[in-house]
């Protein structure tokens, strides 16, 4: 890339691999979770600005009931508004707020951990050199920014090992993020 019109575009080619790679659920890894808690107020809690999606999430109950997280329609399908109140039992996305069924029969405190949007690594500039990434997948974000860059015409003819140098750093990435969720234990298979 020794155009100069292309290396001003360089932080555009990174935005957009970031927001390609933080699209997929697969890419999610413990250093992207955050705490969520809060209370319910009229059957609904607000989702986080930086909210990706759920790694658990339980109600305040004795014992604490864990949510299964649901699309809307299935929620509605399964307890239409107007109906019963009771212990929810599972939780959906409705715009920014969060919405439970069976409807709440109080407002219960919400808690668990989800996956968070990290900031865009052009939005912090000062804290890009500790970004998650930047430290422990650098090939991956240069792979993926290079072929980021192929998309607006750039036709390096070195495309193809880009393609596949990002392959396999994502599948190291995917790797340590595996170890990661099992804290380096075995998986183990419960049966009953």
């Amino acid at each position: 890339m020794s155009r100069d019109d292309l290396a001003a575009m360089a932080p555009n080619y990174v935005q957009n691999f970031e927001e390609r790679f933080y699209r997929q659920p697969k890419n999610y890894g413990p250093w992207m979770e955050s705490a969520y808690s809060t209370a319910m107020s009229s059957g609904v809690s607000a989702v986080p600005a930086s909210f990706l999606g759920w790694k658990v999430v339980t109600l305040s109950t004795t014992p604490a009931r864990k949510l299964r997280p649901v699309s809307l329609a299935q929620l509605y399908d399964e307890f239409p508004r107007g109906g019963g109140r009771s212990i929810p039992s599972l939780i959906a996305r409705n715009g920014s707020n969060f919405e439970y069924g069976p409807f709440p029969s109080s407002d219960f405190t919400v808690s668990g951990s989800y996956y968070a949007k990290p900031t865009a690594l052009r939005s912090a500039a000062s804290d890009a050199v500790a970004h998650y990434l930047i430290l422990n997948a650098p090939d991956l974000l240069l792979y993926g920014s290079l072929i980021e860059a192929e998309t607006h015409r750039v036709r390096d003819e070195r495309v193809a090992l880009w393609q596949a140098k990002y392959a396999e750093a994502l599948g190291d990435y995917r790797d340590l993020q595996g170890s990661q969720n099992l804290s380096g234990g075995p998986l183990q298979v419960r049966v009953g």
